[in-house]
């Protein structure tokens, strides 16, 4: 049984984990950590920080605010949990936090915990180097704070990676006029454009569009519910134990 504590858990995908996990026979949800009190605690004591929590611990998962995760990795460090990280956003201090921890414990990092939405990355590095051209289209929920996704910069930099292995670059830009600055979106190198929507009644959903001669590939992932990210979550826990170390993404554990 791995006993986890969930930072951000008053939050909307703090609460979906926390009900999602705590019904995995594996899994032991033993505290919910948020400066706001939890709507449903799933059986599972609130604490304000992680200096309260007064319970073993093997593993934290930290879907919070980027400042937080600093506290997370210090904390997991000290007392050798593991740490699953689903915080977006994330700056050279963030980063820097959680490898330092990795010299101790195990530390996750993933952009996306949705096994879907990794294996369309997956997919979209396989179909890059065949079409002219590939365009990016990220949807979320309207209370999203960054853009664009974390989940989009990942796709875009895997795509851009298999075309140059592959030796194929994308022509110049096609567009000479911009009648509204930003139309055509951001660059995210390589050739790839990013476009960020955020509209209320979204989860969080992708396209990946692709164009050549004649013909056009669309490769698109929808989140309807946050508990779609639980399945990789769990995951995670399942090996963040298994070592100490630093290690961003889940698609290495799908095989």
């Amino acid at each position: 049984m791995t006993r986890i504590v969930l930072v951000g858990g008053a939050g909307r995908m703090g609460q979906a984990l926390a009900e999602g996990l705590s019904r995995r026979e594996n899994l032991e949800v033993v505290g919910l950590v948020d400066v706001h009190e939890p709507a449903q605690r799933f059986s599972a004591p609130y604490y304000r920080s992680l200096a309260e929590v007064d319970v073993a611990v093997d593993a934290v998962v930290d879907f919070s605010r980027p400042d937080s995760v600093v506290t997370s990795a210090a904390w997991c460090a000290e007392h050798g949990a593991g740490l699953v990280v689903g915080t977006t956003g994330l700056g050279e201090v963030e980063r820097d936090a959680l490898q330092r921890a990795g010299e101790r414990v195990g530390v996750i990092l993933a952009a996306n915990f949705s096994i879907g939405a990794v294996l369309s990355e997956r997919f979209a590095a396989l179909a890059a180097p065949y079409f002219e051209r590939v365009e990016i289209i990220e949807l979320h929920h309207d209370r999203k704070v960054d853009a664009p996704s974390g989940t989009s910069l990942v796709t875009a930099r895997a795509v851009v990676e298999a075309r140059r292995r592959a030796g194929r670059e994308s022509g110049p830009e096609p567009t000479e006029r911009h009648t509204l600055e930003g139309a055509r979106g951001a660059d995210a190198g390589g050739g790839v454009r990013v476009h960020s929507v955020r509209l209320p009644g979204l989860v969080a959903h992708q396209e990946i569009l692709f164009g050549g001669p004649g013909e056009g590939l669309t490769i698109r992932h929808d989140s309807f519910d946050r508990q779609s990210f639980v399945q990789g979550v769990a995951l995670a826990l399942a090996h963040v134990n298994e070592r100490a170390g630093f290690v961003e993404g889940i698609d290495h554990l799908l095989g």
